[in-house]
C-alpha cells in the first residue's frame, strides 16, 4: 500500500486588533497555502457565521474538491474505455445541517456533471463510468454519506 502525504498551511487573517475578545471582534478570513503552488486561497466562513461572502469558505472547497477528484477519476476512466470527451463541467451542490449545538456535516452532495463526448455509441457507457469514477474518487472515499451523481451526456 502506498502512502501520500499533503501539506497545507492555513494561517489566521483575521485580527482586527483585539483578537478574538467576543463573537464579533474579529473577521473569519484566512489564508491557504501550499508550498511550490502558483498563488494562496483567500478564504473564510461562510456569509452564515460572519465570513467574507466573496472568499471561499471550507464548505466551497469540500465540494469542489470532491467534484474535481471526481471530474480526474472520470476523465481518466474514460481514456482507458476510449471515450473521447471533449468538455466537462460540473454544477456539484451539497447540503449541510446545522445540529442545536451548532456542529453540522454534509448530508448530502449531488455532481450534476454535463459531458461532451464525441461517438454517439458511447453515451451508455459514458454514463456507466461515473459509478466507477465514485468507487476510485479518494475524496468521495472519505465521506461518511453517498455521493449522488445526475450526469447529462451531450454528443459533439
Amino acid at each position: 500500500m502506498k502512502h501520500y502525504q499533503y501539506n497545507a498551511t492555513v494561517k489566521w487573517t483575521g485580527n482586527e486588533g483585539s483578537g478574538t475578545k467576543n463573537y464579533k471582534s474579529y473577521t473569519r478570513d484566512h489564508s491557504i497555502l501550499i508550498e511550490g503552488k502558483y498563488q494562496e486561497i483567500l478564504a473564510s466562513s461562510d456569509p452564515s457565521f460572519l465570513g467574507d461572502k466573496t472568499r471561499y469558505n471550507p464548505e466551497d472547497l469540500f465540494i469542489s474538491s470532491l467534484s474535481a477528484c471526481h471530474m480526474l477519476w472520470y476523465l481518466h476512466l474514460c481514456s482507458v474505455h476510449k471515450i473521447i470527451v471533449i468538455d466537462y463541467i460540473d454544477k456539484a451542490v451539497g447540503v449541510m445541517v446545522e445540529s442545536k449545538d451548532g456542529s453540522g456535516k454534509f448530508k448530502q452532495v449531488t455532481l450534476n456533471p454535463v459531458v461532451t463526448i464525441e461517438n454517439e455509441g458511447m453515451v451508455e457507457k459514458a454514463n456507466e463510468i461515473h459509478s466507477e469514477a465514485n468507487k476510485m474518487c479518494f475524496i468521495a472515499n472519505s465521506c461518511n454519506f453517498k455521493i449522488e451523481h445526475n450526469p447529462k451526456t451531450i454528443i459533439k
